[in-house]
């Protein structure tokens, strides 16, 4: 019998084999979700059975798992115990150490979640984006929550990826002024399952391509597009024909 979570909690963890830039991303978004808990890393192999293990044992009901294979990254995200799971390719990963920036917040205040529109344009983006709610919404009574709003996360699906980005909100009212804080990262929809990181398939995008298979393509592409620019030179040059005497000395 599977246990019932108790309140909106969010378990975050990632897989061992984990670069460091991956497990900072990880640090920043326990950071700054302070409805999180945090688990040790656990093994690739068995992530599918310990994931559930784990979120019955913290009593969580959203599950965020970084999954590491030296540089390319995954992340799923998966609402125990009955799903759903979407999972992302994890891209241009900056964590708020590397960045720098000017921006903060105080610590365990509550977000505010921002979409943009195109989130509406599609069944599979309306299902990210309730994950997404899930997930990284602070609960507004959550006891170790602060009382506080000062900062956003901002969403945006560009170009079939999706953007991450923290802004601190420095100025309210009329004139609302942002300063971004960090991390950021982009995210390429993979697949949508209707079970906890199983299940049947309900989305799968069709455009994407595994990062090692496209960097085994990337030299076959770059050669057909060499003899591709050659041959349509040959074709705009074309073959002239020789100048005679008359022509190149002016004789009638």
């Amino acid at each position: 019998m599977e246990g019932k979570p108790k309140q909106n909690r969010t378990l975050i963890l990632c897989s061992r084999g984990a670069s460091h830039q991956q497990r900072d991303l990880v640090s920043d978004l326990v950071r700054l979700l302070p409805h999180s808990k945090k688990e040790a890393k656990i093994d690739r192999k068995s992530h599918f059975s310990a994931l559930q293990d784990l979120a019955e044992m913290h009593s969580c009901n959203n599950i965020l798992y970084l999954e590491g294979r030296k540089r390319i990254c995954f992340l799923w995200l998966a609402h125990y115990p009955n799903g759903p799971s979407v999972k992302f390719l994890v891209q241009n990963i900056h964590t708020s150490g590397e960045l720098r920036l000017t921006g903060n917040c105080l610590k365990a205040s509550r977000p505010i979640l921002s979409f943009d529109k195109s989130f509406e344009s599609a069944p599979y983006l309306q299902v990210i984006q309730q994950m997404f709610m899930q997930t990284f919404a602070t609960p507004e009574k959550h006891p170790k929550a602060m009382p506080f709003v000062d900062h956003v996360f901002a969403f945006s699906h560009v170009f079939s990826r999706i953007y991450f980005r923290n802004f601190e909100i420095t100025q309210g009212g009329d004139d609302v002024a942002l300063s971004e804080i960090g991390p950021r990262f982009v995210l390429t929809p993979i697949k949508v399952l209707s079970g906890l990181v199983s299940g049947d398939t309900l989305y799968k995008n069709g455009n994407y391509v595994h990062p090692r298979q496209e960097a085994l393509d990337k030299p076959a592409r770059n050669r057909f597009d060499k003899k591709l620019k050659k041959k349509r030179k040959i074709e705009f040059v074309g073959n002239p024909e020789e100048p005679s005497l008359s022509d190149v000395y002016g004789y009638s």
